[in-house]
C-alpha cells in the first residue's frame, strides 16, 4: 500500500488532471490518496488570524478544508473511493479502487498533538502511513525541490511543516518528495520501471 499526498496547492493547477488519472488508474489496489487543504485551509488560517480563535477549532476548519478537496478530487475523477476510517481504506484497496482519504474522524473537541499548525496535511499523510503501515509515501509538491536537501533542511525552508521531520524519524518505509512535474517518474514507480531515491 503506498500513500499519495496531493498537494492543496494542485487545485488550480492543470497538472492535477494527469496527477488523478494516475492514481486513479495505476494506483487502484495499492494507493490511499491523501488530499491537501489548498486555499480551503488558507481561509480558515486568515480567519483565526482576524477572530483569533483557538487552535481546535482551527483545526477542525483545517480538516474540513482537506474534505473539501477531497470532494473536489472526487468530481473530477469519479474512480476515486472516498473513505473516512483505517478499515475502510483497506477495503476499498481490497476491492481493487483507489482510496481517497476524507479525514473527518480527525474533528476534534479538544487539543492533542494533531491540533496545531505545526502539523500540516503533509504530516497527517505521513501519520496514516505510519498508522497504515504504508510500504511507501510519496508527497507531491508545487515548488521547486533540491533532492540534496534532508527532511530537516525542508523544514526549515518551509517545504514542510515544523512536525514532518520527527514524525519520519524511524519510518519503515521510504518517504519521496516529488515535484509536480514528476508526473513520469512516479508513474515508472507505479509500473516497477525505476528506482527512488528516498529522503
Amino acid at each position: 500500500m503506498w500513500v499519495v499526498k496531493l498537494g492543496g496547492s494542485l487545485n488550480r493547477d492543470s497538472l492535477l488532471l494527469p496527477w488523478l488519472e494516475l492514481v486513479s488508474t495505476l494506483g487502484r489496489g495499492r494507493v490511499a490518496v491523501v488530499p491537501g487543504g489548498g486555499g480551503f485551509a488558507d481561509q480558515a488560517r486568515a480567519a483565526q488570524a482576524h477572530w483569533r480563535f483557538d487552535d481546535v477549532a482551527a483545526h477542525n476548519m483545517a480538516i474540513l478544508a482537506m474534505a473539501q478537496t477531497a470532494m473536489l478530487l472526487r468530481a473530477l475523477s469519479p474512480a476515486l473511493q472516498p473513505v473516512t476510517r483505517d478499515a475502510d481504506i483497506r477495503r476499498s484497496l481490497r476491492q481493487g479502487r483507489t482510496a481517497l482519504w476524507v479525514p473527518l474522524e480527525l474533528l476534534r473537541e479538544g487539543p492533542d498533538e494533531l491540533t496545531n499548525w505545526n502539523v500540516s496535511s503533509d504530516s497527517l499523510a505521513l501519520w496514516l502511513a505510519h498508522r497504515l503501515n504504508a510500504e511507501r509515501l510519496i508527497v507531491v509538491k508545487s515548488c521547486e525541490l533540491d533532492e540534496g536537501l534532508s527532511l530537516q533542511e525542508f523544514t526549515e525552508a518551509g517545504v514542510l511543516d515544523r512536525r514532518f521531520a520527527s514524525l519520519a524519524e524511524g519510518a519503515a518505509f521510504p518517504i519521496d518528495l516529488v515535484q509536480r512535474e514528476d508526473l513520469p517518474r512516479v508513474r515508472s514507480w507505479l509500473l516497477g520501471e525505476g528506482r527512488s531515491y528516498p529522503m
